[in-house]
């Protein structure tokens, strides 16, 4: 299990958002808008909405940000809308290696919301 997880869940259906495929970035310069960053990682969503494996077990301090690809996810679940959020990004700062860092999306057609997890 790596250190960054996630877990979406659809609150206007009251289920886990299957299949949404999420990338994980490695942020080079914080706080900077239009900046590099690299891949780290990249998996989807499981049955339980939840990705357990994203990015390697250890990760250095810094930025990082999660790309949540919902688009697809709308369009299949949510027949009719057109969607408002086709991505979602999340950015977080990792300050130590030895704790977990779980970000869950709660995602709506047209809202969402994020927190630190456990």
């Amino acid at each position: 299990m790596s250190i960054i997880t996630t877990h979406v869940l659809d609150v206007a259906l009251g289920r886990p958002a299957t299949g949404v495929p999420v990338v994980l970035l490695r942020v080079h310069a914080p706080g900077v808008i239009e900046t590099g960053a690299t891949e780290i990682g990249r998996a989807s969503t499981d049955d339980d909405g939840r990705i357990h494996r994203l990015g390697p077990a250890d990760i250095e301090p810094g930025t990082y940000r999660l790309v949540f690809a919902t688009a697809a996810y709308f369009l299949a679940y949510h027949a009719g809308d057109r969607p408002f959020f086709p991505e979602i990004t999340v950015t977080f700062t990792v300050h130590d290696q030895a704790r977990n860092y779980h970000v869950p999306l709660l995602l709506s057609p047209y809202g969402y919301s994020t927190y630190r997890g456990s």
